[in-house]
């Protein structure tokens, strides 16, 4: 259950194993139901009550920040076998944290998953001083058979987007300062070229999807 005033979104796609269902929670948290299997996302507790949703057996988190990773979500969510996948931030906060470092892969279950980059290189929290540091935090590419999703993680738009191929279904964050304003968003989905691309990490009022369709012809936006 989502908390008060929360809207769930799913979704639902194809893959070799069976269906792979996408639970959107709000801001950065998302929920994967596939082949038996439940993956959260940098579960956060402002989004959903984690008492309430799925033990997981995979969780990924983005980076450090109290936004994407909260221990007491994660220890709802968390059972003995779990695995959870992080940066090397997380894993001095919480033990039994897999450390991936940006370009890095594993597999885990059938699933392939590589760290991305995800930082900032024009908004600054002061001067010289991004709010995402180049190295801290990750993006993920999950390869499910057939599809390729890519979690962006906070991030503006990067040189290492243009090294992402054939991605089937894309998050994106749009939340200035902190990631991509409008023309930053654009111009990352124009790079990543998606077929399906999923804005989150979106302040409210949530972004004019009509705008996006008309400057991404050709490109699958849903409906919240």
């Amino acid at each position: 259950m989502t908390l008060t005033g929360k809207i769930t979104i799913m979704k639902r796609y194809n893959t070799a194993a069976g269906p792979l269902d996408i639970e959107i929670l709000g801001h950065s948290s998302v929920i994967m139901h596939w082949n038996g299997q439940v993956i959260h996302i940098d579960p956060y507790s402002e989004e959903a009550d984690y008492s309430e949703q799925p033990k997981a057996d995979l969780i990924l988190v983005t980076h450090h920040h109290s936004d994407h990773f909260d221990p007491d979500a994660i220890a709802e969510i968390r059972k003995k076998d779990t695995v959870v996948i992080s940066t090397e931030k997380v894993a001095h906060a919480l033990e039994g944290v897999t450390v991936l470092h940006n370009g890095e892969r594993t597999t885990w279950n059938g699933i392939t998953i590589r760290a991305t980059p995800a930082y900032n290189i024009v908004n600054m929290r002061a001067p010289g001083e991004p709010f995402h540091i180049p190295g801290e935090g990750n993006g993920y590419v999950m390869e499910i058979d057939p599809l390729r999703i890519y979690i962006a993680g906070d991030t503006e738009l990067i040189p290492e987007m243009s090294g992402l191929e054939a991605i089937d279904i894309a998050f994106l964050p749009k939340d200035v300062p902190y990631t991509m304003n409008d023309s930053m968003f654009i111009e990352a989905a124009r790079v990543i070229r998606p077929k399906i691309l999923l804005p989150y990490h979106c302040p409210k009022p949530r972004i004019d999807r009509t705008m996006l369709r008309n400057a991404l012809p050709g490109m699958t936006i849903p409906e919240e």
